[in-house]
């Protein structure tokens, strides 16, 4: 295998026609140049320089591999530079996980923002539940993930695993517009409920909501996708609870902050203690940037229309 400072070498004699002229460019002592390029013949096999009277002479062997090795030391810059750049954070690539509410309302501002700064930089999305996000970041096959944990569903994190909440939306019940549907929680005890799949978090933290009202759902559609909730509760006029990132405004709804204690749900960014990515303190950055402003309000308070 032939040594790079090898290679830099006979660049500068074949340049410069000269070991003492060369030595001088590299910091080096003649000697030193001499020995190099007395290994690298014995390396190639080749006579590179013919020794003359008054100097030395490039063979055609070793023009031809000055030519050769052009390429080579090319390859070697350019990969230094792109190391550089990836110390940097500047390019490389980052696996962002996602729930599909946040895939909807802050990731694409987070890949235009994040894209602007960095155009050189590899973003993909996988998007799951937090479980499913969770263990794809353990195993390393995630660098960084969006998770949500509701109030009355606490999620405890692998100790591995560095968390960072990053905002707090409202629980809101969501009606048909213009029903005489009442909005308070403790008189939908007879109501057909719209809720996500059986087992979510989002299902245990209704169910929960619900039991310190007085009453247990009845529970008639199950969804994870808040535009089909939206369209069930205006077509069938049953009844949902949702965090404040699935509402969007309709005119054939309406949602109300709920007030009780532990109507919430907590979004955070999560990544494994000690990551060594560079890219990640600046993808971090970016998020919080991206954040939207849902309505909230942290504490309970009566009920009124969402301002959306």
């Amino acid at each position: 295998m032939y040594r790079i400072h090898h290679l830099l070498t006979l660049q500068a004699v074949h340049r410069t026609g000269s070991f003492a002229i060369a030595a001088r460019e590299l910091g080096y002592t003649a000697s030193a140049v001499s020995q190099q390029i007395a290994a690298l013949e014995k390396d190639t096999g080749l006579v590179l320089f013919e020794r003359e009277a008054h100097g030395i002479r490039t063979t055609a062997a070793g023009d031809r591999l000055v030519e050769l090795s052009r390429r080579v030391l090319a390859d070697v810059d350019e990969l230094a530079t792109q190391v550089r750049r990836l110390a940097a954070g500047t390019i490389g690539r980052i696996r962002l996980g996602s729930f599909p509410t946040a895939s909807v309302r802050v990731v694409p501002g987070l890949l235009s923002a994040f894209g602007s700064e960095r155009p050189d930089a590899e973003v993909t999305l996988e998007e799951g539940e937090p479980e499913e996000l969770v263990n794809a970041l353990t195993a390393g096959d995630l660098d960084v993930a969006l998770l949500y944990e509701y109030g009355l569903s606490p999620r405890e994190w692998p100790d591995d695993l560095t968390t960072e909440p990053l905002l707090r939306e409202d629980l809101l019940l969501v009606r048909r517009t213009g029903s005489r549907t009442p909005a308070t929680l403790a008189r939908l005890g007879g109501q057909q409920w719209i809720t996500s799949r059986e087992g979510t978090a989002g299902t245990v933290s209704l169910t929960r909501l619900c039991a310190a009202a007085g009453f247990r759902p009845a529970i008639a559609f199950r969804t994870n996708n808040y535009d089909v909730v939206r369209e069930l509760v205006a077509a069938t006029g049953g009844v949902a609870v949702i965090p404040a990132l699935g509402h969007r405004a309709d005119e054939r709804i309406t949602a109300t902050r709920l007030p009780q204690a532990g109507a919430h749900r907590t979004v955070s960014v999560a990544y494994r203690t000690g990551s060594s990515n560079p890219l990640l303190p600046g993808f971090l950055t970016a998020i919080r940037r991206a954040l939207p402003a849902p309505p909230r309000d942290p504490a309970p308070r009566p009920p009124g229309p969402l301002v959306p």
